[in-house]
């Protein structure tokens, strides 16, 4: 959590309330803002939350008064949203932040020497990774705070094994203000360092407090049917028997090693892939295919995981290199063909599991299939009976593609970020799912006794992990008779458990009210459900998708959750004539990987990362009718250029401002050309042409592209199985002395682009890597400076705003960012004359 605004911000106190009752945690985030200036100012109250967790309420206390968001079903809010920015400002919205986390972040406007009250409530089930709980909080306060403090408060019915509490910005001056008691089924954390405890040295302003708090726990558990709470007519039942032995499987590595896997990406492929396979248990089987136009098998038949197979395997890895095309189809229908084979041969035990570990980066070829053909050839040849994992390498992978493939195979997909530490997170994915314990695991209870049921039937259950079965009962008076039975394949035999729930009344299972908030088994039940409705709408018939939508958005409406359905709407009335509207959204993982770049304005680039939390724009200052080169993918064949336009004539005493009047778009494998201006739009494709006018309203779909127009706003481009481009006519009084209309460009779909794209835009479209230092006072006392650590260089930066008019061509929506200065020195390869081209569809 923290605040980023101007001077005379006094964030008086920040405090994290968190209360985790079975496993679901229910996290209060409270802010207090004052403003000492003598003059209003704007104040962003920006927060980090995990992305598995669902927004349950916001509001903001301003001068005495309470404004509380409304959950409303996500078309519905944006009409709202559309409607009330005609009249008024917008800000707040979510954004993807890092791996792990999304930023919460709203600004409004506070009186002189008024205060502000932020409160965000959130929830999340937490789920048992390597045989742990994780609770994760992000604090970055960025100033001293008078009153700071975390407390988290855990109450597990089974009895709480450990408790681990600690953050990354920890000292050994701090560590003993980590207080932590444990109890039998209770457990008390709190971290509360007074202000100057808070301090980087005795005479410093800046904070120790500036990273990750995490709090990791386990529950006693034993070798019987798990755990079942059943409380106000709702059950979760908790299955993770101890001290199963592991069952050995058959594994088959899907490797990419199309051209886009080329430098870092195949090299730690290769290097995870070689660590992987040393750690295989002997008693299991393994094959490498890698593809790319055509697929390789490594051995024609799976091997045992002996020393000897496994050091040829390893010595095979070492010599992959990456060639083109990528061929995804046949290679993992292959692999599925090779995995049925040993299963008729009897090659390996009974209960064996067999699974594909599928890695790739990019977008798989669609010829002769369409990408749903894919899916369904390859989930009609596995037909439930093989487990598919997918990792999606950086950001050009397509997620959504894996996200449904996986699923329909009863798998998952996990994106693997381009760090240095990519090898780890391919080990890491691959530990959670190495050693499964149990397969087709098939819960059953009393007939007639429970609806509403959550999943009940899983296909592995893996070491580290815990399965979770939610539902509500018909009769309260039947729940002595709630038999369980518990069915799967173990280790060499089958397993069966049957028990009796534990029918404990409330007050003995859960005595003190202070650890819990009573509602949670009904709320973990509503998480649980809606989760997996979520995913079933990305599989399934369409009627059944279409049903499973429904239910979840009628479930997250109802229980005020913000999931990728819905969002919440907050309306803070500014005076009688305007309204201060913003909502919050849910990401989905496909969205988060999709970072946004655009130009638009005097020409100001734009460049959101969300990796790295923030934003970073520059201008170009050069003279009217300058070409630029803003994107240039010579494996895609895209490029896009600029040409400026200035002002009618200069303001005496002003600068000429330049915007950019008219873009060229090439796609030279399609033979595609695209002039946009302010007056009209001309396209070429293989010899035929096309005019429109902005004063039109048109779609039209051609074999290799699709253009929407809609008129005087707004102009759509999407490049089939490709790239998609917005560009917004921003429409100027005609009889303006200074200014004329100009044209803004944003590119939607930055990560479909190879590595190697390039252009003013295009060089940051797979991310960058820079460091700011604390801000400081600038030249404008609104407006601090700071140090930025970027490319080897030193740049003095300044935090200001530039604004964002997806949304509201009118106004447009402000984005925080680091301006650098210079035409962005320092910042871009090379200088901005570099990108001067000689022609508006010159592609070197």
């Amino acid at each position: 959590m923290f605040l980023f605004s101007v001077f005379q911000i006094e964030v008086q106190r920040i405090k994290v309330d968190c209360k985790v009752t079975s496993r679901f945690a229910h996290t209060v985030m409270t802010t207090k803002a004052l403003n000492k200036a003598n003059v209003s100012q704007e104040v962003s109250f920006e927060v980090e939350l995990p992305k598995t967790s669902f927004i349950t309420n916001f509001s903001m206390e301003i001068d005495g008064k309470t404004y509380t968001g409304v959950v409303k079903e996500k078309e519905q809010a944006k009409q709202q949203y559309q409607k009330a920015v005609s009249s008024g400002q917008t800000a707040g919205l979510v954004k993807a932040s890092g791996r792990k986390m999304e930023k919460f972040s709203v600004t409004v406007n506070v009186a002189a020497d008024s205060s502000v009250i932020f409160i965000l409530t959130h929830e999340e089930l937490l789920q048992r990774h390597f045989g742990k709980y994780e609770l994760m909080i992000r604090v970055k306060p960025k100033q001293l705070i008078q009153h700071f403090e975390i407390v988290a408060d855990i109450y597990e019915p089974q009895g709480i094994a450990f408790v681990d509490a600690y953050g990354t910005f920890i000292t050994n001056e701090l560590l003993p203000l980590v207080e932590k008691t444990v109890t039998d089924k209770k457990a008390h954390v709190s971290f509360s360092p007074t202000l100057d405890q808070q301090r980087k040295c005795t005479e410093c302003d800046g904070t120790l407090i500036d990273g990750d708090f995490f709090i990791k726990y386990d529950v006693n558990r034993a070798h019987d049917i798990g755990d079942i709470q059943i409380v106000n007519g709702y059950f979760v039942h908790f299955f993770a028997p101890a001290n199963l032995p592991r069952v050995p499987k058959m594994v088959v590595f899907v490797i990419d090693n199309s051209y886009s896997m080329v430098g870092n990406k195949m090299a730690q492929t290769k290097e995870a892939l070689v660590t992987i396979l040393g750690e295989l248990p002997e008693e299991d089987y393994f094959a490498i295919i890698v593809f790319s136009t055509t697929f390789v098998v490594w051995r024609p038949h799976l091997s045992k995981a002996t020393p000897e197979n496994v050091k040829a395997a390893q010595e095979y890895v070492k010599t992959i290199e990456v060639i083109a095309g990528t061929e995804l189809h046949d290679a993992v229908m292959h692999g599925v063909k090779m995995l049925y084979e040993e299963q008729r041969n009897d090659t390996a035990p009974k209960n064996i599991v067999l699974m594909i570990i599928l890695l790739t980066d990019g977008e798989p070829n669609t010829y002769p299939r369409t990408l749903p053909e894919i899916q369904e050839n390859i989930r009609h040849t596995i037909d439930g009976n093989i487990t598919l994992f997918s990792l999606a390498f950086g950001n050009d992978a397509n997620y959504g593609f894996l996200d449904t493939l996986s699923k329909q195979n009863n798998g998952l997909v996990r994106r693997i970020y381009e760090d240095s530490d990519a090898p780890l997170q391919l080990k890491g994915f691959y530990e959670e799912v190495s050693s499964p314990l149990l397969s087709d695991v098939q819960f059953h209870y009393p007939d007639n006794t429970v609806n509403s049921l959550t999943r009940s039937h899983f296909k592995q259950l893996f070491n580290g992990s815990e399965i979770m079965v939610a539902g509500r009962l018909n009769d309260l008076n039947e729940i002595d008779n709630f038999a369980i039975e518990v069915f799967a394949q173990g280790f060499e035999n089958n397993f069966e458990l049957k028990g009796q729930a534990n029918t404990q009344k409330w007050e003995t299972i859960f005595p003190d009210e202070e650890y819990i908030f009573r509602d949670f088994t009904e709320r973990l039940w509503a998480y649980l459900t809606i989760q997996e409705l979520l995913d079933k709408k990305d599989k399934g018939t369409p009627e059944e998708k279409g049903n499973a939508t429904d239910e979840a958005l009628r479930l997250s409406l109802k229980y005020n959750f913000v999931t990728p359905l819905t969002s919440m709407v907050v309306t803070k009335p500014e005076d009688e004539t305007k309204n201060d509207m913003f909502i919050a959204d849910k990401l989905t993982e496909e969205e988060r990987g999709k970072v946004q770049k655009y130009v638009d304005g005097d020409p100001h680039f734009i460049i959101e990362l969300p990796d790295q939390n923030d934003a970073l724009c520059f201008n170009i200052d050069d003279k009217p009718g300058t070409i630029f080169n803003l994107v240039r993918d010579p494996l895609t064949g895209i490029v896009v250029n600029g040409q400026t336009i200035g002002d009618k004539k200069v303001i005496p005493g002003n600068k000429m401002h330049t915007y950019f009047g008219r873009f060229g778009i090439i796609h030279e494998k399609f033979g595609i050309r695209l002039m946009v201006s302010t007056n009209e739009i001309l396209v070429s494709e293989k010899g035929k042409q096309a005019k429109f006018f902005w004063t039109d309203t048109a779609k039209v779909k051609g074999p290799n592209m699709d253009l929407q127009v809609i008129k005087d706003r707004s102009l759509t481009v999407t490049l089939r199985n490709s790239v998609k481009f917005l560009i917004i006519l921003h429409k100027v009084w005609q009889k303006h002395p200074y200014h004329q209309d100009y044209l803004g460009f944003y590119t939607l779909d930055s990560h479909l682009f190879s590595s190697n794209v390039h252009g003013l835009l295009g060089q940051f479209y797979h991310g960058l890597e820079f460091e700011v230092s604390e801000p400081f006072p600038g030249k404008d006392p609104n407006k601090p400076d700071a140090i930025m650590f970027v490319k080897e260089h030193e740049l003095v930066v300044t935090r200001g705003w530039q604004k964002d008019f997806r949304q509201d061509v009118k106004n447009g929506e402000k984005v925080p960012c680091w301006f650098i200065h210079n035409n962005g020195t320092g910042l871009l390869d090379g200088v901005h004359t570099d990108y001067i081209v000689s022609g508006l569809f010159k592609t070197i």
